[in-house]
């Protein structure tokens, strides 16, 4: 369709449709990269233009006139979200922030609680029946349009045509300004390779195969998703489309074939990246563009099973109250999509959330895990919602666990000069027991090769890792559920309580290298609870004790001798040579399971009716 020839009275200069825009007007401007640039020039430059609110998601081009008096004069600019650029004038007061849930913004203009008298969008040519396209901005700019008295929209060919919601016809518009020029491009920025690397390296473990992902606005979630490039059969519901997505997209790791709700399709309201990102998303069917009433409503996100929300923040408190949106009373980005995902997340059948967010701040100065939250900090997201925090010290485990527990995690993946502060205030406040011991000071990066998995005849899995402070709960479970002989093979007695200070002594006394416990975890109903403990201590430089235990309805499926096995990698590691071990003469199945392992082992039995056991480790036969 030419313009000029079919609805030649609708298209004007920009500098003719802005004079459209009366003095006092509430002016909606489309979101981030889809923002009009060329009608926002002209109606800044436009001096008789008095008294005008402007309401927008994410803006760019504005921060080039902010710090204008006579700008500031004329505009009162209100940002539902704030964009990096225009941060530092929301610092300053500059600009006004409205703390609303993205789900919610287009009911808000459709009720009229926010009155628009103007929208300023822009569009893709319109096709042979008069269609053109929203693009890589559709979220809130459907319904800015509307829901606007007024609406006036910048053709440009270098809007993307996208799929989905995103047509408007011109009958719906009210003035054109045909203008090409170049879309605002968001490109990423690395700002601490080695952070980001491991953060991804945690949140690689999450994220299965088949999982259906969302990414949340800010340079951190784009940056993790590069270590999902090995991934097979990953789906997208997201409010933001960014330049990390890419890779995955043209490698098909991302090709949405698992999606059980709109199967081959990434949902999505917006898209920021690069030209390259623009061209891809462009006729492309993929791509399924709806406003954010949709996108973001929690109970269409739960259609989507296995569903994983990722997304950053600012600052967490020990109990898991989550701040985003502000640094203390500095208002810096805003509520966006976070809690809309989260507790969509939380309703999805297999589906949970995840927090990334470094350790540190100001070059590791201050601790991103606190106390208590900063003075004027807000609450995005609450305790109650939150499901799993990363930090590049580890995966913190929060859904459904007490204050003590959620303590104990944080202060776990903590910066390791953090961690003793975060447990003596937790004491203050009462948060976690006057004796308890704080996690390790050691950066305990290594550990993650320690990480082994077994299918056991039966079909289950078990998992295996290295005892952490935050099991100290679950090994209570797992001693409490031993039958009374299990207890007795292991520790000589007829033990009945297993207190605080005995577990807490146990994690306490692993440095993972001459003294260390691995756990065996299965997933029994919606937890996974120790099924197995296995321990080894340093008895000389080239010799270590060795003892385990095993839940006993998993007796004789080999993973006494599967923990053996993992015992013995690491203490070679860790230059042990020898395991002895001190077993009651009638616990025959532990004496098998030696006998099996080391057919080499001495057995030399006690007048007490012990038998000392010694097991050195075989030669190993070249590669």
């Amino acid at each position: 369709m030419i313009l000029e020839e079919s609805c030649p009275e609708k298209v004007l200069t920009a500098e003719e449709s802005v004079k459209k825009i009366k003095n006092g007007s509430r002016v909606f401007v489309g979101t981030g990269c889809g923002e009009p640039q060329t009608l926002i020039r002209a109606m800044v430059e436009d001096k008789s233009i008095q008294d005008v609110i402007i309401y927008q998601m994410l803006s760019s081009t504005f921060s080039k006139y902010i710090h204008d008096d006579s700008f500031n004069a004329r505009f009162s600019i209100k940002l539902f979200f704030i964009s990096v650029s225009m941060r530092q004038s929301a610092f300053e007061g500059k600009i006004d922030y409205l703390p609303v849930y993205l789900s919610q913004i287009p009911e808000i203009f459709s009720s009229q609680e926010i009155g628009l008298d103007v929208a300023l969008v822009q569009v893709s040519p319109p096709d042979e029946y008069g269609y053109c396209s929203l693009g890589i901005s559709v979220d809130i700019t459907l319904a800015g349009l509307q829901n606007a008295s007024t609406v006036i929209a910048q053709v440009n060919p270098q809007m993307p045509r996208t799929w989905g919601d995103s047509f408007v016809h011109v009958d719906d518009i009210d003035f054109l300004v045909p203008c090409e020029e170049h879309l605002v491009e968001s490109l990423p920025t690395v700002k601490n390779k080695r952070i980001i690397d491991r953060i991804g390296h945690y949140v690689h473990q999450l994220v299965d195969d088949g999982a259906t992902i969302q990414i949340g606005f800010g340079h951190l979630p784009d940056a993790v998703v590069s270590h999902l490039a090995d991934k097979k059969d990953l789906g997208v519901h997201t409010q933001v489309i960014t330049e990390g997505l890419l890779p995955l997209l043209k490698n098909k790791v991302i090709n949405n074939r698992k999606k059980n709700y709109l199967p081959g399709r990434v949902v999505a309201s917006l898209c920021m990246g690069s030209r390259a990102l623009y061209d891809f998303v462009d006729n492309n069917p993929m791509f399924y563009f709806r406003s954010s009433e949709f996108v973001n409503d929690p109970n269409v996100i739960a259609k989507n099973d296995h569903f994983i929300s990722i997304s950053s923040a600012l600052e967490v408190d020990l109990t898991g109250q989550i701040c985003t949106d502000s640094k203390g009373y500095l208002f810096y980005s805003g509520i966006g999509d976070q809690v809309d995902f989260i507790r969509g997340s939380s309703m999805s059948k297999g589906g949970f959330s995840i927090i990334i967010i470094p350790s540190t701040a100001q070059d590791g100065k201050v601790s991103r895990i606190v106390p208590h939250l900063s003075e004027g900090a807000g609450v995005a997201t609450t305790r109650g919602d939150i499901d799993i925090i990363v930090t590049e010290y580890g995966i913190a485990e929060m859904r459904r666990k007490s204050i003590y527990q959620r303590v104990i995690e944080l202060a776990q993946i903590a910066h390791p000069k953090f961690r003793q502060e975060l447990i003596d205030e937790a004491k203050k406040m009462r948060y976690i027991f006057p004796d308890q011991v704080p996690p390790s000071s050691q950066d305990l990066l290594f550990i993650e090769n320690y990480q082994y998995s077994l299918t056991l005849p039966n079909g289950k899995r078990v998992e295996f890792r290295p005892l952490l402070p935050s099991d100290e709960f679950e090994s209570r479970n797992f001693y409490y559920s031993l039958q009374e002989a299990s207890i007795y093979y292991r520790f000589f007695n007829k033990r009945k309580v297993f207190s605080r200070d005995m577990l807490q002594r146990q994690w306490a006394d692993v440095d993972y290298r001459r003294n260390m416990t691995v756990i065996g975890l299965m997933q029994i109903g919606k937890r996974k609870q120790i099924v197995a403990i296995g321990s080894y201590a340093e008895a000389n430089d080239e010799v270590a004790e060795v003892a385990f235990l095993v839940k006993e309805s998993l007796h004789g499926m080999g993973i006494g001798s599967y923990l053996l096995d993992i015992l013995e990698t690491i203490a070679r590691e860790n230059k042990y040579t020898m395991f002895i071990a001190t077993v009651l003469a009638e616990n025959r199945k532990m004496i098998k399971v030696f006998q099996k392992k080391y057919p080499d082992a001495k057995f030399i039995r006690s007048g007490s009716g012990e038998v000392e056991v010694e097991m050195p480790f075989p030669e190993r036969q070249p590669d």
